[in-house]
């Protein structure tokens, strides 16, 4: 049985026998005795999003009390979650996602927690995933954004928008202008700004 620890764009975490590309982790949010999440979705505001394999470092999966591991399809959809590259076992990624991030947003040098803290109010409201009014149609948005429409999630690939799901993209779909933006708006602009998302290899046009 699939544990839940799969996070969707929406930021939700589900249970799914498909890994993706990335881990990470929102602090401890999981029963090690259960291997069950509890009530809570996130216990620090700095959501990383991690490679799955560092220094041949292995782990077993919501099995002791350090951070839960969560996977995602792509860091497209961790991204959209709200999470960003970690310091630790991504920081090349992560260095380059802060300079893009800075150019973007047009800010002065900015350390981890405080584009965490930002990430944090653009990410949730109410305790649920915050949506945001697109800044510009789906055709300018840069690749690797995430949208929605009705009860489905699209990434944004040559200004086309892809379907997504927990095995992966599908063909490109009409998604009118009245989507709302998944991706935070300071990380999108990072992405504008230059930062290249890693996309799942089904993501093709």
């Amino acid at each position: 049985m699939p544990l839940q620890n799969r996070v969707t764009p929406t930021g939700d975490i589900i249970a799914t026998a498909h890994r993706g590309l990335f881990t990470g982790n929102r602090g401890i949010i999981h029963d090690p005795a259960t291997k069950t999440l509890l009530r809570k979705r996130w216990s620090s505001p700095a959501w990383l999003t991690c490679v799955c394999e560092f220094r041949g470092r292995r782990r077993k999966v919501m099995g002791g009390r350090s951070w839960t591991e969560l996977f995602f399809l792509d860091e497209a959809t961790a991204l959209s979650a709200g999470h960003r590259p970690c310091f630790y076992c991504r920081r090349d990624d992560a260095n380059r996602f802060r300079a893009a991030w800075e150019k973007g947003n047009r800010s002065g040098p900015m350390l981890a927690p405080e584009i965490d803290a930002v990430l944090h109010r653009e990410r949730l409201e109410g305790g649920k995933k915050r949506l945001h009014p697109l800044p510009v149609a789906i055709a300018a948005l840069p690749d690797g954004a995430m949208v929605r429409q009705g009860d489905d999630s699209f990434l944004v690939r040559k200004g086309r928008a892809l379907r997504w799901s927990p095995a992966g993209y599908g063909d490109p779909r009409a998604v009118g202008d009245n989507a709302l933006l998944l991706t935070p708006p300071s990380t999108l602009r990072a992405i504008a700004a230059g930062y290249e998302v890693v996309l799942h290899p089904s993501a093709t046009i």
